[in-house]
């Protein structure tokens, strides 16, 4: 399990009440700068910055019914659903986690066969699907994602910023898709803001096929 923090925009209310009290009054001595003192100020300003960053607990996820393991940051939710797929419909199942807004996302969509077209039709879909929802279209590139026994098979890396919802409101998508059998996979990270590059990392890195 690791945890990483970053900076906030602004402190909480309460974290800048902290550093508003431990500020130094300016007619005070020089000697007011001793280590201690110093030391002080830091753990104070250490805590306001903790008090508005988020925690990633990451923990690794085995879902055998899928065929996949993958690290996510917090305990997942999962869901079920049909989906018509350019007129065929097909079964996806879909877990998430959520940190501070950025939603983690393996969706797991079966195939009615294995055959190349049937993959490459089903790809199409969900990238298309992921550009309407911020109606822009993907920086992309192939990319090799892992299988758990070793080797890997050739997958679309992805990244795209747009408006979404019915406010407007911004929002960056990074996701992989790949196919593996009767399988099509889309793995995404869904946030207002860019998430931290190293939980980028550990997300898409963690994640393998069986």
């Amino acid at each position: 399990m690791s945890r990483t923090f970053h900076f906030c925009d602004e402190p909480r209310p309460m974290a800048l009440d902290i550093l508003r009290r431990a500020r130094f009054p300016l007619n005070l001595p020089m000697r007011i700068f001793d280590p201690a003192r110093v030391a002080a100020l830091g753990v104070l300003a250490a805590a306001a910055l903790v008090a508005c960053s988020p925690t990633y607990d990451w923990r690794t996820i085995s879902n055998d019914a899928s065929g996949y393991s993958v690290d996510l940051p917090a305990k997942p939710d999962k869901d079920e659903r049909s989906i018509d797929v350019n007129g065929t419909p097909m079964r996806m199942r879909v877990q998430t986690a959520e940190v501070a807004g950025d939603v983690f996302v393996v969706g797991t969509l079966n195939l009615p066969d294995a055959q190349p077209a049937t993959q490459q039709k089903a790809l199409d879909f969900l990238r298309a699907g992921l550009a309407r929802n911020v109606g822009a279209p993907a920086e992309a590139h192939a990319v090799a994602v892992p299988l758990a026994a070793g080797g890997s098979v050739e997958g679309v890396e992805m990244r795209m910023a747009g408006k979404a919802g019915a406010n407007g409101e911004t929002r960056t998508i990074h996701a992989r898709l790949v196919a593996k059998g009767a399988r099509a996979y889309q793995v995404a990270i869904v946030g207002r803001t860019e998430p931290p590059a190293e939980q980028i990392d550990q997300f898409f890195g963690s994640f393998k096929l069986y």
